[in-house]
């Protein structure tokens, strides 16, 4: 049974290249939010087992809208990816339950592996 991600990235390059990373695996890819909005409102939605996040977005962050969707959905799974990214970034995302933060550019293995975390 595939395992259903939801993209937010507001760059339709990522969204392209996330797409091509999971192409023969068991990830589904159900939906691509270019917004925190959007984001939200695709959550709710799909309901999918993992999300990847940007962080600098129009609208929303990606820290907002994590904290919206985690307050809401206890158990979601974000995993956050930017390539601007602080100490305090990183602490703020995971005092929010965010267990995964990757850095752009993104290494494939290394995304496979955190959705295949996030998924067990």
């Amino acid at each position: 049974m595939s395992k259903k991600v939801l993209i937010v990235d507001d760059s339709p390059f990522i969204y392209d290249e996330i797409t091509s990373f999971l192409s023969d695996t068991d990830f589904e890819i159900i939906g691509h939010a270019k917004n925190g909005e959007e984001a939200f409102e695709m959550y709710d939605k799909f309901l999918p087992d993992v999300v990847t996040m940007d962080i600098i977005m129009p609208g929303l962050s990606g820290l907002e809208v994590s904290e919206r969707i985690l307050s809401r959905w206890k158990d979601a799974n974000i995993i956050m990816i930017s390539s601007l990214a602080y100490d305090e970034t990183i602490d703020k995302a995971a005092s929010l339950g965010i267990k995964h933060f990757i850095f752009k550019p993104i290494e494939p293995d290394e995304l496979i592996k955190a959705l295949n975390e996030m998924t067990e």
